[in-house]
C-alpha cells in the first residue's frame, strides 16, 4: 500500500489495527460507530453468512449483546492470550455501559483498548443526540483517554494507545472517536510507539537495591513469598519457581495470581487471604522475610494493616512505583519489572533449604483439610456442597480448565477447590468484584484459546446481570462451559448477612427463572444434577468436547458458607472454620 494514499479515518484505524497484529475484535455497532463498522466489514467476515477468505478473513468481531459484556469479553481474552483487548461500542449509552468492565481492567492491571465512537467534532458539547462526555467520565479509570477529532490522528492514537495499554502495569485505554474524523480523509501512515516522553514503562533497576535484597533473603531462617498478577503479567512464572527451589521458600499466591504456579509444586502452600488456606495466612505472621512479587497488599490479602507481618523484614517487587509502600511499610522496595529482578535476584541468593519452616505450612493446610475442606469437597451425605462441584470439576478435568469465576461464594469456591497446570488458567475479577463478570469473559477466553475447556463458575445471582451474553454463545458457536451453582440466593451476601447482620436476610433470596429452559431457549446442551451419585458422570459429559456449549445448573446447599473466613477488622490469624469455631494454632517459634 502507497504510503501517499489517503483513505478515512475509520478505514486507517482498521489498517492500523492490522498493525498491531489485532486478530479479534468484541464490540457492538450504533450510529456514532457506524463508520467504523462499515469499514470493517470489508475485513471481518460476517458469523451468520457463508466464509469468504481473503481480507474477510483477518479479523474477527465477536457481536456481544451488551457492551459491558464486551468489555469483560476482551478482558477474558487478554488474560489469556497475554495480547491486548480490543472492543467497539458507539457513543453515549454504548460508552456508558462499558464503563463497570473499564473500571475492571484498570483495577486488575489488564491492557485493552477501547474505541467509542462520538458525535462529530463540530457537535461536542451541544447535548447532541447520543453525546457523553467520555473523556471526563473515563479519565479517573484509565491509564489514558484521549478524543481523536482529526483523520490525521487516527494511526498516531492508535500506535500510542496500544504502547500505553500494554507496557509497564498494564491497563485500560480509551479513544473517544468523533464521527468527523471516522469519515474525513487522511494519508495513512502508520508509525508504532516504543516511547513516551515522561512515560517510563520500564524502570531501571539498581543493581544494590537488588543484592541488598538477597543478603536480606539468604539471612532469612523463615522465608516466605507472596506472588500476585504481576508474576503472569511479566512472565515470571519460570523465575518464580526457579528462585523458590533454589533458595527453598514457601510460597502462597493472591486471588489473581493463582496459576502462576503449577498446583503441584511442592514450594507452593495455597492462597493467602480472606478466604485463602490457613498455612499461608497464619505464616504471614511468623516469617522473618516476606518477599511479596506483583502483589499489591490489597485489604482482602491483609486484613487489618496494623497486625499484618509487624515481625517480617517486607521485600517489595513492583512495577508501578505508587505500590511500593502504599499500604504495608517495607524495608526494601524494587521498583521494576518482576521478570528481571527476579532473574537477578535467582543469581544472587544461596542455594537453601528451610524444610521444618516448610513443613509447618504443610501442618496448618492439613488441618485445614481436617476441619474445613474435606467435609465440604467429600460431605458424602446430605445437599450438594459447591466445593465439591469445583473439585469434581478440577479432577475429571485433569487440572487443565481455564477457570473463570463470577463474584461471590462461587468465586471463593472457585478459587479454593480448583487444581492448576497451565499459567493463565484462573480469571476472576479481584479489584473491583463485578458480578456479572464471568460468562463474558468465558467468551473472551474461549476466543483465546478454542482448543481448551473453558469453565465458568457462577451463581444465580451472578449470572442473569449478564445473561444476555448466551446469544453470543449461540452466535458464534463458543464452547464455553457454564456451571450454575444455583442456591437460590445472594449467597455471599447472605452469609455476610447471617455472620454479622444477626441473620437479617435482606433482599438476598431470589426466585430464578428454569434456567434449562432457558439454556435451551439459546440451543445450549445443557442439564440439571440434583443428586450427588448424578454429579462425576455429569462434569464427565461437559466437559468431553471443548467444542460444544454446555450449562451444567448444580443445585447446591442453601445455607453453605465459604470458610476458613477472616472477618472484617481482623487480622490474617483471626480464622473462622465455621459460624462459631476459630483456628488455633500454636507458632513454630514456640514449639522449638
Amino acid at each position: 500500500m502507497s504510503s501517499e494514499q489517503q483513505m478515512t479515518g475509520s478505514e486507517i484505524l482498521i489498517r492500523s489495527l492490522l498493525a498491531e497484529g489485532v486478530t479479534d475484535i468484541f464490540g457492538y455497532p450504533g450510529g456514532a460507530i457506524m463508520p467504523v463498522y462499515d469499514s470493517l466489514y470489508d475485513f471481518a467476515e460476517q458469523p451468520c453468512a457463508p466464509k469468504q477468505g481473503g481480507e474477510k478473513s483477518r479479523l474477527r468481531h465477536v457481536l456481544v449483546r451488551h457492551e459491558q459484556g464486551a468489555v469483560h469479553a476482551a478482558q477474558g481474552y487478554a488474560r489469556v492470550s497475554g495480547k491486548t483487548g480490543v472492543v467497539f461500542v458507539t457513543s453515549g449509552p454504548g460508552a456508558t455501559n462499558a464503563i463497570t468492565g473499564i473500571a475492571d481492567a484498570m483495577m486488575d492491571s489488564t491492557p485493552l483498548v477501547v474505541i467509542s465512537g462520538q458525535v462529530g467534532a463540530a457537535l461536542l458539547g451541544t447535548d447532541a443526540f447520543q453525546e457523553t462526555d467520555v473523556l471526563g467520565v473515563t479519565l479517573p479509570i484509565t491509564k489514558w483517554s484521549y478524543q481523536i477529532r482529526r483523520p490525521e490522528d487516527v494511526a498516531w492514537a492508535v500506535a500510542r494507545a496500544f504502547y500505553i495499554a500494554r507496557s509497564g502495569r498494564p491497563g485500560p485505554v480509551v479513544l473517544d472517536f468523533a464521527k468527523n474524523a471516522q469519515t474525513g480523509k487522511a494519508v495513512f501512515n502508520y508509525k508504532p510507539v516504543n516511547f513516551i516522553r515522561s512515560y517510563d514503562p520500564q524502570p531501571e533497576i539498581q543493581d544494590s537495591v537488588v543484592r541488598e535484597a538477597a543478603q536480606v533473603i539468604n539471612q532469612a531462617k523463615r522465608p516466605m513469598v507472596i506472588y500476585g498478577q504481576g508474576v503472569i503479567l511479566s512472565h515470571a512464572e519460570d523465575e518464580l519457581a526457579a528462585l523458590l527451589d533454589k533458595a527453598g521458600i514457601p510460597a502462597a499466591s493472591t486471588l489473581l495470581g493463582l496459576s502462576a504456579l503449577d498446583s503441584g509444586n511442592p514450594h507452593y502452600k495455597g492462597m493467602a487471604g480472606m478466604h485463602g488456606n490457613i498455612g499461608p495466612n497464619v505464616k504471614t505472621n511468623e516469617c522473618d522475610v516476606l518477599l511479596a512479587v506483583g502483589m499489591r497488599f490489597d485489604d482482602r490479602v491483609t486484613g487489618v494493616v496494623s497486625t499484618y507481618a509487624r515481625q517480617a523484614r517486607i521485600i517489595h517487587i513492583d512495577i508501578d512505583r505508587a505500590e511500593l509502600g502504599k499500604i504495608i511499610p517495607v524495608e526494601i522496595g524494587i521498583h521494576g519489572d518482576a521478570k528481571k529482578v527476579l532473574t537477578m535476584l535467582i543469581g544472587m541468593v544461596n542455594p537453601a533449604k528451610h524444610d521444618e519452616w516448610e513443613a509447618s505450612f504443610d501442618k496448618c493446610n492439613a488441618d485445614e483439610v481436617r476441619l474445613v475442606s474435606a467435609s465440604e469437597t467429600n460431605p458424602g451425605a446430605g445437599n450438594i456442597k459447591m466445593g465439591e462441584v469445583v473439585a469434581t470439576v478440577a479432577r475429571i478435568g485433569k487440572s487443565e480448565n481455564i477457570v473463570i469465576t463470577d463474584v461471590g461464594q462461587n468465586q471463593m469456591m472457585g478459587a479454593r477447590y480448583s487444581t492448576f497446570c497451565k499459567t493463565r488458567s484462573l480469571l476472576t475479577s479481584g479489584g473491583l468484584g463485578t458480578m456479572g463478570f464471568g460468562l463474558p469473559a468465558a467468551i473472551g477466553a474461549k476466543v483465546a484459546a478454542p482448543g481448551r475447556n473453558v469453565v465458568d463458575f457462577c451463581g444465580d445471582g451472578g449470572l442473569q446481570m449478564t445473561v444476555q451474553e448466551l446469544g453470543t454463545i449461540m452466535q458464534e458457536k463458543l464452547g464455553v462451559k457454564i456451571v450454575l451453582m444455583n442456591n437460590n440466593w445472594l449467597g455471599n451476601v447472605r452469609q455476610w448477612q447471617q455472620l454479622f447482620f444477626g441473620s437479617r436476610y435482606s433482599f438476598t433470596r431470589l426466585d430464578n427463572p428454569d434456567f434449562m429452559t432457558l439454556a435451551s431457549a439459546y440451543g445450549i446442551k445443557c442439564r440439571k444434577v440434583e443428586k450427588r451419585e448424578e454429579l462425576d458422570q455429569a462434569v464427565a459429559e461437559m466437559l468431553a468436547d471443548p467444542a460444544e456449549p454446555y450449562l451444567l445448573e448444580v443445585h447446591v446447599e442453601e445455607a453453605d458458607n465459604v470458610f476458613p473466613m477472616i472477618p472484617p477488622g481482623k487480622g490474617v490469624g483471626d480464622i473462622m472454620l465455621n459460624d462459631t469455631e476459630w483456628y488455633e494454632y500454636e507458632p513454630l517459634a514456640k514449639r522449638q
